[in-house]
């Protein structure tokens, strides 16, 4: 598995591993985690449904999430 996301990631070349990765991954998830939940308490007070704006919310943190890490390919140092 290592050799795998050596070779997709190109992690040596920039100077990182996956234990660093992971945590950045864990750190990006935790601010998204925390948005899901203010994001719609602050939106709803304008009248819209907090239901449907944590869903809008989420997928769109979903959807950037996986942008960042399956696209971007840019290592956290």
């Amino acid at each position: 598995m290592s050799n795998l996301m050596e070779k997709l990631f190109k992690l040596s070349k920039h100077s990182t591993d996956i234990r660093t990765e992971v945590l950045a991954g864990l750190t990006t998830f935790m601010t998204m985690a925390y948005i899901i939940f203010v994001n719609p308490s602050i939106i709803s007070q304008t009248g819209m449904p907090f239901e449907a704006v944590m869903i809008g919310t989420a997928m769109s943190a979903a959807f950037a999430t996986l942008c960042m890490a399956l696209l971007a390919n840019y290592p956290y140092y």
